[in-house]
């Protein structure tokens, strides 16, 4: 039924016969984690790699004929071009399925997805879970086909200006320059579906990334069908406007599931993270009623028993909420074809908390689907102290939530030098075994020496990047000098780094370390054991109290004072994360318990030998064993108490722990201390673990009660 002509549905140079294969290599994200694979694009002109941002398809665009005909003429390109292919060819013809029993295909919903810098449809935490949820299930051989959105505009580029305020660019996506591919119809055009049940009617084209052996499809309303107040439904993350992003749930949800009834895209699991996509279940419904000719009872009984509903919200007001009269006006004749009346049909998303707020996103997918998950144990109490009253329980202990704690994606997120001594010394099959504890406990044989060098390492090339962003700042539109100093010219790898990079927002309290100036100071400045430390992240474009921390955090880091030991990295992203994880020696994370709902970021840096120091709330609770990290404060919040904790345990143990030499010539204990994090939370907070819970808890069990 859809075409599959390369020459209409991706922008990439012919390349020679030789090389062929190239092309499916760069359009499969297989190539984001497997050193292997980046380095043969690396290898084809470092330059141009490095010009591109790292995106294969752009840097192949910029290639000359002549160059691209020399490739099949480099003998050197041409062994590890053989060799990377038959990688990729074994990975995608693998059919191990790394699960005891195989469960029927799933569907999984979310808004974003972080995947790589080279396709920025995402914002944040949100997304890199579901990134990974994507990478990990295809390494597992899992059948899942993710669904979401085509942001053309909705990545902003983080700018700071010399005042410390944000201000946002908005940077367009180039389709045509990026590793995304047109889904084709049969007649070789643009896959496009009117949205059902939008009037004036909506069209979306569909576009799908490659993510090794799993295919997300994204829906893209910006098609010349469209008016121009409908083009922009699909433009940006999270709009402000709440009709539009109404408009924009209803595409995600029904559009979405519509989609891959038109591809012929048959799943038996619906899965949603978070309440964006949750108008998929009333499609769900929809069509077990008019395709399955199922009564509208056993409809929805299917429904709850076969999906899945991931939360990640720690509060009720964080939800997306609309207006009855709102809702009213895209959904009359939708409830009638249902079968439902006016009432029944908003009774599924009424909070008995707030039953006059309107119609709540989270509530109807808490209300629509029997298996549903907080993303942490910790959470998990708070959501069933937030969401009881919708079950109608006085006691949370008996609220049915369950919880699945989040884990990253183990390839994507370790550096490279990591992965080539695992290799060496936990067996080349480590990968397959990446959730056994007994695999991990094989790091102990790594001297410390090694891996303190390897770390440095990375501080040395996170350095490197920060002053290269600087430098190229400078040379293009020239900058103060406390500017530069604030965005981290000064900063040495020799020094104690630590590192805060989150969401600017309130409850990430991301100034607490900066509460008592003088004590900071006195911290910072000392000149036998000196500290710095390297502050990132965004607020969202209409946080003003998170632009102004971003501020207030910026004019510390300008204040000589500090002597440059302090800086702001603007544009926090994806690259930005992988070499502070990487390259920092302390992630600092200290939010207003109970906050957190998860915090993934942390597991990445200690899988990398970067010890948490962190307050006891999202993951860290699980993963703190008093020998991989440091805690702060108590099991409540309080900003002077919390800061005085920090001070405290850096002034104590960290800083100290962190200098003490002896006879070596590097930080011997601090190294051991990074051993047993590394040992400790990578069995047990990577994506395998957690996909394999997803699987245990909910998509094994469905699957056998849909095949009974």
């Amino acid at each position: 039924m859809f075409a599959s002509d390369p020459s209409k549905n991706i922008a990439i140079p012919k390349l020679p016969k030789e090389i062929e294969f190239l092309s499916d290599i760069a359009l499969n994200l297989w190539w984001t984690w497997n050193p292997r694979g980046k380095n043969l694009f690396k290898l084809i002109n470092p330059y141009l790699w490095k010009e591109s941002s790292h995106n294969p398809i752009k840097m192949l665009n910029a290639l000359s004929p002549e160059d691209i005909a020399a490739l099949a003429e480099d003998e050197t390109f041409m062994k590890e071009y053989q060799y990377v292919h038959a990688l990729f060819r074994d990975y995608m013809q693998d059919s191990r399925v790394y699960a005891e029993e195989e469960p029927l295909p799933v569907a999984y919903f979310c808004a974003e997805y972080g995947l790589h810098h080279s396709v920025p449809i995402y914002s944040g935490g949100l997304g890199f879970l579901a990134g990974d949820i994507l990478k990990e299930s295809s390494d597992m051989g899992l059948p899942l086909v993710g669904i979401g959105f085509m942001y053309a505009q909705g990545y902003v580029r983080q700018v700071i200006g010399s005042d410390g305020w944000q201000n946002g660019a908005n940077e367009t996506i180039d389709k045509d320059n990026a590793p995304i591919e047109r889904v084709l119809d049969e007649n070789g055009n643009h896959f496009t579906i009117q949205v059902p049940f939008i009037d004036p009617p909506v069209y979306t084209s569909v576009w799908k990334i490659n993510v090794g052996r799993v295919t997300l499809y994204l829906l893209d309303t910006d098609v010349e069908q469209n008016d121009p107040w409908d083009r922009g439904i699909s433009s940006h993350l999270y709009v402000p406007d709440m009709n539009q992003r109404l408009r924009q749930q209803i595409v995600l949800g029904i559009g979405g599931y519509r989609v891959l009834e038109e591809l012929g895209i048959k799943y038996s699991i619906l899965h949603l993270n978070e309440g964006h996509p949750a108008f998929a279940l009333f499609e769900r419904v929809r069509s077990f009623i008019e395709d399955e000719k199922m009564s509208l009872e056993e409809a929805i009984k299917k429904v709850k028993e076969t999906s899945v509903f991931t939360t990640h919200t720690p509060l009720q007001a964080a939800t997306d909420v609309y207006s009855f009269d709102m809702m009213s006006n895209y959904f009359r004749d939708y409830w009638q074809r249902l079968g439902l009346s006016k009432d029944q049909f908003f009774s599924f998303g009424i909070n008995p908390d707030a039953p006059n707020a309107g119609f709540n996103m989270t509530v109807l997918g808490l209300k629509m689907c029997h298996q549903r998950n907080a993303v942490s144990k910790k959470h998990s109490e708070v959501t069933k102290e937030i969401w009881k009253d919708v079950f109608a329980m006085d006691d949370k202990e008996n609220v049915p939530i369950e919880y699945v704690t989040n884990g990253v994606h183990i390839p994507t997120w370790l550096g490279d030098e990591l992965t080539r001594t695992y290799d060496k010394v936990l067996g080349e099959q480590w990968q397959h075994l990446e959730d056994e504890e007994a695999v991990w406990s094989r790091v102990e044989e790594i001297e410390a020496e090694k891996i303190w060098n390897m770390h440095y390492t990375n501080k040395v090339r996170l350095v490197n990047f920060v002053r290269e962003r600087v430098r190229q700042k400078w040379s293009n539109e020239g900058i103060d000098p406390l500017v530069a100093m604030a965005e981290g010219v000064m900063l040495d790898p020799d020094i104690l780094t630590i590192g805060f990079a989150r969401r600017m927002t309130s409850y990430k309290r991301p100034n607490l370390i900066l509460h008592d100036l003088e004590r900071l100071e006195k911290i910072v400045n000392n000149s036998d054991r000196p500290v710095q430390i390297i502050f990132t992240g965004k607020a969202h474009p209409s946080d003003n109290p998170g632009k102004k921390m971003i501020q207030n955090i910026f004019k510390v880091a300008q204040n000589p004072r500090f002597k440059g030991r302090i800086a702001f990295i603007e544009d926090y992203g994806e690259e930005v994360a992988k070499y502070l994880v990487r390259g920092v020696d302390v992630w600092l994370n200290n939010p207003e318990i109970p906050m957190e709902a998860c915090g993934t970021s942390g597991m990445k840096a200690s899988l990398n030998g970067t010890l948490h120091f962190s307050g006891l709330d999202g993951w860290w609770p699980e993963g703190y064993t008093g020998e991989n990290g440091w805690k702060i404060g108590e099991e409540t919040s309080d900003d002077t108490r919390d800061a005085n904790a920090i001070y405290d345990t850096l002034e104590n143990e960290i800083v100290p722990l962190f200098y003490r030499r002896g006879k070596e010539s590097f930080p011997k204990a601090w190294a051991e201390k990074m051993k047993k994090a590394i040992m400790s939370i990578s069995p047990h907070f990577s994506a395998r673990r957690m996909m394999k819970d997803y699987l245990e808890m909910f998509y094994v069990p469905i699957s056998k009660k849909i095949k009974e």
